[in-house]
């Protein structure tokens, strides 16, 4: 689905740095992938997490956001790593590999992920349209599928056109956050306590833990980033193509970091606003937006925290449309238009609105869904790219592969957790 990069200047800049030729800004063609799967860690699921969790604990669990990052960082560098060492992403490969019946389960379940993702990315853009500008939900939904339907077709354009686009927005997001924690101007040292001190003040803390860490890990993007590194720029050697996972890596880390710095700052501004002045009530988006500026005394607070949430929702509503591409064709070897799918996973988000289903409810039972998603993504990630067949000279050190187990087993863990808690009450 994603071509390898195709302008002959960036081609020939990355040939020369993978061969060992130093060229000014020669790094420039690798990076772009993980800034299209970072926009899936700040999406409106996010928002809805991090801001409760600030509102009723301050800082406590700031660590919980930089250790979810932590483990995205390993997770999606290894999908980094599939593609690039397969030339397939790891959908293909599970059709490849697993039994005919098995993948198409496989697909029913990360069709149904997609769409949950779709519905809350959805939702956030929509609820920001009417925050700011006072339309409908309807109307603000209809005008989120314009918009990313319209930003869509800059595929056609090529890729890399595509990473520009929602790098930018992502760093806009960012920006947005950073200057509302500086507003709020919060307090270091029970900063610095809750980033790097554990603690649960209380049983449910864990349960918002939980969630933290299911809106944080994405099914959809574990898919989709190693369809953005399969043949995307071209190895002509083992060597080469070891140079081209370091300058990966590196690139994981910087749009997880990026995407790790907008949760902490979105976490520690709800604390300093909302639980330093004792409203530990706050657990809706609504809320934060109309509280924000009478609470910080700047009229714009409220709207840079709109800007953000309509960006992150746009945004993330696009990369969840290309993540539904790569499934279908991935899993079944089926496509179709791009308007069609658009249009198919609108359809929950319209029929929420309709309905008159909270927000906040759809947002919270879409993030449930997406945990029954996590461990079909990860185990078998963890399993082939453990593989020295499959993987060649990229393969998973030991190390790495334990790393990863732990990793899987915490998260399906947790993630059972959020699932036990949502539909039990305790």
């Amino acid at each position: 689905m994603f071509s390898a990069i195709s302008n002959d200047a960036i081609r020939d800049k990355a040939d020369a740095t993978l061969s060992g030729r130093r060229r000014r800004w020669g790094w420039t063609p690798f990076f772009g992938p993980a800034l299209i799967a970072a926009v899936a860690y700040i999406d409106p699921g996010n928002f809805a997490t991090n801001i409760e969790a600030g509102s009723r604990y301050g800082y406590a669990l700031l660590w919980v956001v930089l250790g979810a990052n932590l483990m995205a960082m390993l997770i999606q560098t290894l999908s980094a790593r599939l593609g690039l060492a397969t030339g397939r992403n790891l959908p293909e490969i599970i059709r490849d590999r697993y039994p005919r019946p098995l993948v198409w389960c496989y697909w029913v379940q990360a069709e149904i992920v997609a769409i949950a993702t779709d519905l809350a990315e959805f939702l956030g853009a929509a609820l920001a349209f009417n925050l700011l500008f006072g339309l409908s939900l309807m109307e603000g939904a209809l005008l989120t599928g314009l918009i990313t339907y319209l930003a869509l077709l800059l595929h056609r354009q090529g890729f890399r056109l595509m990473e520009i686009v929602i790098g930018a927005m992502i760093m806009a997001v960012a920006s947005g956050f950073l200057l509302e924690m500086l507003l709020g101007t919060p307090d270091p040292a029970p900063l610095l306590e809750g980033l790097l001190l554990p603690s649960f003040p209380d049983s449910y803390s864990l349960y918002l833990a939980a969630g933290i860490l299911g809106a944080t890990v994405m099914p959809h993007v574990i898919y989709l980033h190693s369809a953005l590194s399969q043949n995307r720029i071209q190895t002509r050697d083992e060597g080469q193509r070891k140079r081209l996972m370091r300058y990966y890596r590196i690139d994981v880390i910087v749009g997880m970091a990026i995407a790790g710095l907008v949760n902490l700052s979105m976490l520690a501004m709800a604390a300093a606003v909302f639980h330093a002045q004792g409203r530990l009530d706050i657990a809706t988006i609504s809320d934060s937006y109309q509280l924000l500026s009478p609470m910080m005394g700047q009229q714009l607070a409220s709207h840079v925290f709109g800007l953000a949430l309509l960006l992150a929702g746009l945004s993330s509503s696009i990369v969840g449309t290309l993540s539904g591409q790569v499934i279908m064709q991935g899993f079944v070897n089926f496509t179709i238009p791009i308007w069609l799918r658009r249009l198919v996973t609108m359809l929950p988000a319209l029929a929420v609105i309709m309905l008159g289903i909270s927000e906040q409810k759809a947002l919270v039972a879409s993030q449930v869904i997406l945990s029954f998603g996590i461990p079909f993504a990860l185990i078998p990630l963890l399993c082939f790219t453990s593989d020295r067949r499959l993987m060649g000279n990229l393969v998973n050190s030991r190390s790495v592969t334990a790393i990863g187990g732990a990793i899987c087993t915490l998260i399906i863990a947790l993630n059972g957790y959020v699932l036990f808690f949502t539909l039990t009450g305790h």
